[in-house]
């Protein structure tokens, strides 16, 4: 994260500017638990904070917006063994490389894990859950390591291994509220190896790299599959009281020609930009005007040809002078140079 950044966030880790490779608008899916008594695996991933209503109850108790497991018990009634554990499953959205890992608690105070464990797998295909379950071959990625309870627990991962899924365990049971994987995605290179594609997208293995303000939402929004459904769903900024403007900073998924840009503002009415400019940036670092400053309507998915067809690696969306975007599309196809690049790295 880049020390220019003017966020709202200033206690959270670096890692957490780069994509959730696991949220559920991006595709990730927790596709195995050994335990769901109290509550469902499926929130672990939802995209939104987790909530919650007090004396809320159900057919399994208090309601929790979060992956909950029984209380386990020993072979002698007593407490459980010292390696007992639940686990769940996650099929990343986007495979990519682990960068860090933030087990949230939140709510869960008298009935949370007191320690936690992470693992990466590499999955080719589409195996059921349970084989997926069985394999014994997991690279360690967070260490059994010890949370506190309604706390956002946040982890660095190390290593540059690419990944599919990843696994959590929690020792010996009880609640987590959502489990976040930020990284950097590594899609199959033959999902974008066919023609134009978006460069910007996360499944092509675009991403974010830095942003001017994140204070209603994650910038990473701009570039999740589909439309948006409603305004939060996008990135918004704070209202400016100064002369500048906002802007974000794109890693395109390698070098790549672009020839259309799509700069979408749904759901932003009275909030979205006056005008928008985007500016590529060559390998070398020098930039090439790509638009021209536009004026942008709200509510509108503004599809607009670029005025140079020269490769370059990064984009940079300016917003003048604030407000929300939905999602952007950089559409365009990518240099021999990268494909050859990004097939020896999926080597």
């Amino acid at each position: 994260m880049s020390g220019t950044t003017d966020t709202a966030d200033y206690d959270l880790p670096d890692f957490t500017l780069l994509p959730d490779l696991a949220v559920r608008p991006l595709g990730g899916a927790v596709i195995w638990a050994n335990d769901e008594s109290f509550a469902e695996k499926e929130n672990l991933i939802r995209p939104e904070a987790s909530g919650f209503r007090p004396a809320t109850f159900g057919n399994k108790g208090q309601v929790y917006d979060g992956w909950e497991t029984r209380r386990r018990r020993g072979a002698d009634g007593n407490a459980p063994a010292a390696d007992d554990c639940d686990e769940a499953i996650v099929r990343l959205g986007v495979p990519g490389v682990v960068r860090g890992v933030v087990v949230d608690t939140a709510w869960f105070k008298g009935n949370y894990p007191p320690e936690i464990s992470v693992d990466g797998l590499v999955v080719t295909g589409f195996p059921a859950a349970a084989q997926i379950a069985a394999r014994t071959d997991w690279t360690p990625l967070v260490p059994r390591s010890k949370v506190a309870g309604d706390t956002a627990n946040a982890f660095d991962v190390h290593g540059d291994g690419r990944f599919t899924h990843v696994r959590l365990r929690i020792h010996p049971d009880g609640g987590v509220a959502r489990l976040r994987v930020y990284g950097e995605p590594k899609p199959d290179l033959r999902l974008v190896d066919s023609g134009p594609i978006d460069l910007a997208a996360l499944e092509s293995g675009g991403r974010v790299t830095d942003c001017s303000n994140r204070f209603y939402s994650q910038p990473q929004n701009l570039l999740l599959p589909d439309r948006s459904r409603v305004m939060g769903e996008g990135w918004e900024t704070a209202r400016r009281r100064d002369s500048g403007n906002d802007w974000v900073r794109v890693r395109l998924a390698g070098e790549g020609v672009p020839d259309l840009v799509e700069i979408d503002t749904s759901y932003y009415l009275f909030n979205s930009p006056g005008a928008a400019t985007l500016t590529g940036i060559r390998a070398d670092g020098t930039e090439v005007e790509l638009l021209p400053r536009t004026a942008l309507q709200p509510d509108t998915r503004h599809r607009l040809p670029l005025t140079a067809a020269e490769p370059v690696t990064e984009v940079r969306l300016d917003v003048y002078p604030d407000g929300g975007v939905a999602r952007l599309r950089v559409i365009g196809a990518l240099t021999d140079a990268a494909r050859t690049r990004l097939r020896a790295e999926l080597q």
